[in-house]
């Protein structure tokens, strides 16, 4: 496959309805997915925006949606286990981590990087020669995909390189007259994206942390390494584009310099810019709503946050992943 991977989107998407399903009336959600339509659903980790994962026309939809970067590719999410054979070719050689994994994990917030099947389309991959895959742990996703039939593709449900969407209304706000449905439910339960683990290097490989934390990983493959996160061809959703940023300037105050923020809230106050501080207090809390913090920031037309970093153990990893791709500015000392 090529590695300068490259679509060119010129469909049409002019405003439209956007219908509004809940849990009794999924079916005509599913009837959009099959019709190549996008539909926006809940699951535990964020919102994601859906399409048939194996209409490339559908697939394409989501880009322009979003006004996502074609070279980012998309995960697929799946209603049974055994639908990630039919995806992705696992091998003899992955086999015995994939039945672990996904025996313990699976449905949840964990996404496997596979080498793909020849019928998934390059819209979906990138043009890669692998596939994301995810079982969600969310009952109204898996019956979704269940009535769709297909395998859905879905990035987070927001405009690209903003927070993700947790709840109904940011993505109301994000997409209607945009899409053709959206599913109707609960703030989500994580509030952070799934973990992404490439199994097809020698060494298991967590590409993205989320909302399955690495040490829960290494209970299960104690041989798994943490990506630098340096890359050029991204096999993961958030390793090559800015995300989760809001529009106000985040800075973001490492350990050893929170006892700064003081400093920084006189500076911005002499100014006269409107600045909030935000510090965690409950870590499960805050990853829960870390993208209602920043999309309200911006409702309140905060010009500066000023963040406290949060220990980098367990779920905390995977916030100070967020911050610090949302992150403006990043004081460290």
């Amino acid at each position: 496959m090529q590695s300068d991977f490259e679509l060119r989107f010129d469909l049409d998407m002019s405003l439209m309805k956007t219908l509004i399903f809940d849990l009794k009336n999924l079916r005509g959600a599913a009837d959009l997915l099959i019709k190549g339509e996008l539909v926006a659903f809940p699951t535990e980790t964020v919102y994601g925006l859906g399409a048939n994962a194996l209409d490339a026309s559908a697939v394409k939809k989501i880009f322009i949606a979003k006004n996502r970067p074609a070279d980012n590719p998309l995960i697929i999410h799946i209603a049974n286990v055994k639908d990630l054979y039919e995806i992705a070719d696992v091998g003899s050689d992955k086999k015995a981590w994939v039945e672990k994994l996904t025996d313990a994990f699976w449905p949840g917030p964990l996404t496997l990087i596979l080498n793909r099947r020849t019928h998934i389309p390059d819209e979906v991959t990138a043009g890669l020669d692998s596939v994301a895959v995810r079982m969600p742990q969310s009952r109204i996703a898996r019956k979704l995909i269940k009535l769709a039939g297909v395998p859905i593709a879905a990035p987070s449900a927001n405009l690209s390189g903003k927070p993700s969407g947790t709840r109904f209304k940011h993505v109301l706000e994000d997409f209607d007259g945009k899409i053709a449905g959206i599913v109707k439910s609960k703030p989500s339960k994580i509030g952070l994206e799934s973990t992404v683990l490439d199994l097809t290097t020698d060494i298991p490989t967590v590409l993205r942390p989320g909302g399955l934390s690495v040490s829960e990983l290494e209970k299960v493959l104690p041989e798994i390494r943490l990506s630098s996160g340096k890359v050029q061809i991204a096999k993961s959703p958030g390793m090559k584009y800015q995300h989760y940023a809001p529009a106000a300037k985040v800075v973001l105050f490492e350990i050893d310099a929170i006892i700064r923020i003081p400093e920084y809230v006189d500076f911005y106050k002499k100014k006269n810019v409107k600045t909030r501080v935000i510090k965690p207090d409950n870590i499960k809390d805050f990853n829960r709503n870390l993208y209602e913090i920043l999309r309200k920031a911006d409702k309140d037309k905060v010009a500066v946050l000023l963040v406290a970093a949060v220990s980098e153990a367990d779920i905390g990893l995977t916030v100070m992943n967020r911050l610090r791709k949302s992150a403006t500015e990043i004081i460290e000392r």
